[in-house]
């Protein structure tokens, strides 16, 4: 990935783990990049990253489409499903400040919350589309 990427996922990360509506959903500031062994319940992680290249005439410009897994065992979808709202109040929209980079724009896509097979664990994949650019 290039440096555009990691810089929107320092800033999502850092806006994530410092936004109390999903603070007080997740019981704290349980956002991860990757989990760590035997991570209490509910968590997010940053998940898969896509990079387009959508550059113009304008200069150089990249669309990145992010995914966010929350993690959920309460029983039933209900969490789930506000860990996923308060993922999207916390980032759609938002003026971010990624290092380097100008962000054009952070919108939400799609939301899918399924349980997985175990039977227990409800998981939310949240998904937003970024546009940045490179400070001139």
């Amino acid at each position: 990935m290039t440096s555009s990427s990691v810089a929107l996922r320092a800033a999502i990360h850092g806006a994530l783990r410092s936004d109390s509506a999903l603070s007080a959903a997740l019981g704290g500031a349980h956002v991860y990049d990757e989990p760590p062994k035997n991570a209490a319940f509910p968590y997010v992680t940053l998940g898969e990253a896509r990079l387009i290249d959508a550059s113009s005439d304008d200069g150089p410009t990249q669309e990145h489409q992010l995914t966010l897994h929350a993690w959920s065992r309460e029983g039933g979808h209900r969490e789930a499903h506000v860990i996923a709202g308060a993922l999207l109040q916390a980032l759609d929209d938002t003026p971010l400040s990624p290092d380097g980079h100008r962000l054009v724009n952070l919108r939400f896509t799609i939301a899918d919350i399924r349980r997985e097979s175990d039977g227990r664990t409800y998981h939310a994949l949240v998904r937003f589309r970024a546009v940045t650019e490179p400070w001139s």
